[in-house]
């Protein structure tokens, strides 16, 4: 038996009698990557909106090791480890890279709100941040403004900022968006390395990432699971050929969701 970190149970989303998430129930296992991917509007992004309460769902359970967080709040959700990133790179332009990941860890330390403290309180920080920034090949950049990098690297340091607040379960909302292949092949192995003894469920359209990365796959279609598994068994589902490609001939491979 898996053992299972996240647990979704009939998880639906209605907007005015549009259903945009339909009795989903997800079983994330601890310590793999699990993919959430489906053709655009499947309600993949809307799925990641309730698992972090940025939306209450309509209907259904949400459980974290065990737990009922159906309730709680998006603060609660974070502090218990569950901690997202977004499609559009989330990081402050006019500071250092290493200043991003230093803010990161203030939550660990109680330090996030108190503004009246010198600035030199937080260089206790400053040698973890740069570990972060070593661990996602940014430690030669720590002290550019981060306003000044490439796109790939500023999506590497949202994930060292990330992994900064500790994160139990990482959620990834397509993280190679927008990229071209030398920046998605850099940060799809930093995803792969990042997740040893972590355990990430992202959303993803290249499907060349999710077949060399994921261990579980779920695909959605018009709000609701269509199948799961892992890429071998999904990419020749005719029901997830016919949804992406319009046809059950041939296979998934390269294709975009």
């Amino acid at each position: 038996m898996k053992d299972i970190i996240l647990e979704t149970d009939g998880l639906t989303k209605e907007f005015r009698g549009f259903v945009a998430v339909n009795n989903v129930s997800l079983r994330v296992a601890r310590g793999e990557i699990h993919a959430l991917i489906g053709p655009n509007g499947a309600g993949k992004t809307t799925c990641f909106n309730l698992l972090t309460k940025f939306l209450s769902p309509t209907r259904g359970k949400i459980m974290f090791n065990g737990i009922d967080i159906t309730g709680e709040r998006p603060a609660q959700i974070a502090r218990r480890g569950v901690i997202r990133s977004f499609q559009i790179s989330a990081v402050f332009p006019h500071l250092s890279v290493l200043e991003n990941v230093r803010i990161g860890l203030q939550r660990q330390t109680g330090l996030s709100f108190h503004f009246w403290k010198s600035e030199n309180c937080l260089n206790q920080l400053n040698e973890r941040a740069q570990a972060l920034l070593e661990e996602v090949d940014l430690g030669q950049f720590s002290s550019e403004i981060t306003g000044s990098l490439p796109y790939g690297r500023k999506r590497a340091l949202e994930i060292a900022t990330t992994l900064a607040m500790e994160p139990e379960l990482m959620l990834l909302d397509e993280p190679t968006q927008g990229m071209g292949h030398e920046d998605v092949d850099r940060v799809t192995q930093l995803i792969k390395r990042v997740s040893v003894g972590r355990t990430i469920l992202m959303v993803e359209h290249n499907m060349n990432v999710v077949s060399s990365i994921a261990d579980t796959i779920t695909v959605l279609a018009r709000g609701a699971v269509l199948a799961e598994g892992d890429y071998a068994h999904v990419s020749r589902d005719p029901a997830v050929m016919e949804a992406y490609m319009g046809t059950t001939d041939g296979e998934l491979e390269g294709a975009h969701a």
